[in-house]
């Protein structure tokens, strides 16, 4: 890792490592990952009154890191989409 990444880098790749894991021991439903992915955009979307403080470009940016891993994991293990329809946060 790169001094320029900072040290969010390797909290991300244990935080991505623990989700697969989860959801490989089924842990975790495909349907959970989702709702991960919708709360994360959720605290985007109004970083400004979320319950925990956090900069709107850094919500943003998790919200979709969070996609992309929900994407990743969706595709590898597979499993059932939350009733409703799912749409994909680019």
């Amino acid at each position: 890792m790169h001094e320029s990444e900072g040290s969010g880098g390797e909290s991300l790749i244990i935080l991505q490592s623990l989700l697969c894991l989860l959801r490989e021991k089924n842990l975790l439903t495909r349907a959970d990952i989702e709702e991960l992915c919708d709360r994360v955009s959720t605290v985007a979307k109004h970083a400004d009154c979320a319950p925990f403080p956090c900069s709107e470009k850094l919500a943003t940016a998790a919200a979709d890191e969070m996609a992309r891993i929900g994407s990743h994991i969706g595709n590898r293990y597979g499993g059932k989409h939350r009733k409703g329809a799912y749409t994909p946060h680019n």
